[in-house]
């Protein structure tokens, strides 16, 4: 799959290709919606591999042209929304909603760059907020699968459960095995009375700084090949 990302700005990474792979072990269906979608790579994805009806919504003007355009490209449908998730009115309910949000504390040194800043700071999106979003946009069985500071998996826990949203399976990242994990990867389920699992971790380097077979197997499955490249605005169609 060919998608294009501006040459400055916020770039999807390995992380996207990880939760990929990860909402992939669901074999989604039905109605989903990509929050915060950047490019689109993560319910490009799920589109192509999965029969989903795919929606997408992202605060920022450019991201969402891109994704767009990167759909139009791949002869797959979307419906786009261009505002914040929290302010999102609509009477839709969806199957799955997920995300790769951003969540970094907002206390540090922070980007200058508008685009990097709306897409890694978590006051852009904050978590008790689209927390409660999201319980109010799913479907009574709905999945909400997105990937966090793991750092921050009290406060995910509590505000998951109680919005109702139960935590069922949860997978951290690591770097390395002997690295404590920085991303966690929370599968939960809207109205669920089951017990959480704690999957293997994923760990992306072996002890060599090669990539283990299961970071492998994820690129392989994503095969994306990324074009950088930045559109005029009357191309993207920003403006109309």
């Amino acid at each position: 799959m060919f998608l294009y990302q501006p040459t400055s700005g916020y770039c999807y990474n390995s992380d996207s290709i990880f939760l990929y792979d990860f909402i992939s072990t669901f074999k989604p269906k039905g109605k989903l919606i990509d929050v915060g979608c950047g490019v689109g790579i993560i319910s490009l994805l799920l589109s192509r591999d999965f029969k989903i009806e795919t929606t997408i919504i992202d605060k920022q003007e450019k991201m969402l042209k891109y994704a767009e355009h990167n759909y139009a490209i791949n002869d797959l449908e979307v419906k786009s929304h261009l505002e914040d998730f929290t302010e999102m009115e609509i009477e839709e309910k969806f199957d799955f909603i997920v995300s790769n949000p951003p969540f970094y504390d907002p206390r540090v040194t922070q980007s200058e760059n508008t685009h990097l800043n709306i897409a890694r700071y978590a006051h852009h999106l904050p978590i008790v907020d689209f927390i409660a979003k999201v319980k109010n946009l799913l479907k009574p069985r709905g999945w909400f699968i997105f990937c966090y500071d793991a750092k921050q998996i009290d406060l995910l826990l509590h505000h998951l459960k109680i919005n109702g949203i139960n935590p069922e399976k949860v997978q951290f990242v690591h770097s390395k095995l002997d690295r404590e994990s920085k991303l966690v990867f929370i599968a939960a389920r809207n109205n669920s009375k089951s017990m959480t699992q704690i999957l293997p971790p994923l760990v992306v380097f072996d002890e060599d700084n090669v990539y283990t077979p299961k970071a492998m197997q994820a690129f392989a499955r994503a095969n994306t090949h990324s074009i950088k490249g930045d559109f005029r605005s009357e191309e993207l169609g920003i403006g109309k």
